[in-house]
């Protein structure tokens, strides 16, 4: 296999990139791993430390940023902090598969920018703001004053979408998939169709 690559996908809390992310992930042929993101927020109540996120309490993640173990970070909420570890990338390189995030734009972006050339940076883009805060409520897992948190900082990250490499619009969740597909495919130089 070449190099590993970097895939790369970002977009408002609610827009629909997790399901995304986990539709390539089943696709073999793509030889996708999931790039497992450290936070220093609780667990929610389905979470599994290691699989869902590596959680860290606030003093080991910034001790961490402090030995410059992180590729990225940042202080998404006050004290709430996501990164995604150097250690992370080395592992789904050295099974030789090409890591694929599930990430905040800010996160997203950097990578693009310390991997210029490894990395496919696709923002997948709401049908509306409206339509978020329904997909938000929908979810159940948050308040309503997180919600319009997540709704206020979804109107900033939609100002980036042309930073990215390629914007899928998720209307259609079907078409949203088979867009994905593609890309990444390419990307990777995997020829085959999805399942096959």
């Amino acid at each position: 296999m070449d190099e590993g690559k970097l895939i790369v996908f970002s977009a408002p809390s609610g827009s629909g990139k997790t399901t995304i992310v986990r539709y390539l992930l089943a696709q073999e042929e793509l030889k996708l791993d999931f790039s497992i993101s450290a936070t220093s927020r609780e667990p929610r109540d389905n979470e599994v430390d290691g699989k869902d996120y590596y959680f860290l309490d606030l003093k080991s993640f910034k001790q961490k940023i402090k030995n410059d173990e992180f590729l990225e970070w940042e202080e998404v909420y006050r004290d709430n902090f996501y990164g995604t570890l150097k250690s992370e990338i080395d592992r789904i390189w050295a099974q030789g598969k090409h890591v694929i995030f599930d990430i905040d734009v800010v996160g997203g972006l950097d990578i693009k920018k310390i991997y210029p050339d490894r990395t496919l940076a696709v923002f997948v883009k709401p049908p509306s703001i409206e339509e978020l805060k329904i997909r938000l409520k929908k979810r159940q897992t948050e308040s309503d004053d997180k919600i319009n948190m997540r709704v206020a900082k979804a109107s900033i990250e939609l100002a980036t979408a042309p930073q990215f490499d390629h914007i899928i619009e998720n209307n259609d969740l079907n078409e949203a998939l088979k867009e994905a597909y593609t890309l990444v495919a390419d990307y990777v130089g995997a020829a085959n169709s999805p399942g096959s």
